[in-house]
């Protein structure tokens, strides 16, 4: 799923183009055979015990860090780390948190926030 092209200055649409390309790799590189449902190696890395968590959690993290590059607001910014705490933190969860982590996409939702925060800014 692409999201709605902003209006932003040309860093920041490719720090936009990157945070897309890396959560759609993320999040939605497969679908389920026989759904529509997707998910992506998030959900794969994810079943890595010990490390698998955490190696997302750092892919989460440069998210993160992209957006704040891109003037996102600590409002914002906080929001953001709590969608990654929390799925870091029941992600951690054995059966459970890989259940979770293939339907919460932290990294989907943080790159709708910061889409949406750079929207309105910029019509701001």
């Amino acid at each position: 799923t692409t999201i709605t092209p902003v209006k932003v200055t040309p860093t920041n649409q490719d720090r936009l183009d990157r945070v897309e390309r890396l959560t759609r790799l993320m999040e939605e590189s497969f679908t389920l055979p026989g759904t529509k449902f997707r998910l992506g190696w998030d959900s794969i890395i994810g079943l890595i015990p010990g490390v698998g968590d955490v190696l997302t959690t750092g892919l989460s993290l440069y998210l993160i860090y992209q957006a704040q590059q891109a003037g996102a607001s600590k409002w914002l910014l906080t929001r953001m780390l709590g969608n990654v705490g929390l799925d870091f933190a029941v992600g951690a969860i054995p059966v459970l948190g890989d259940v979770f982590d293939t339907v919460w996409k932290a990294n989907r939702k943080n790159t709708r926030l910061l889409v949406s925060h750079l929207n309105r800014t910029k019509s701001a």
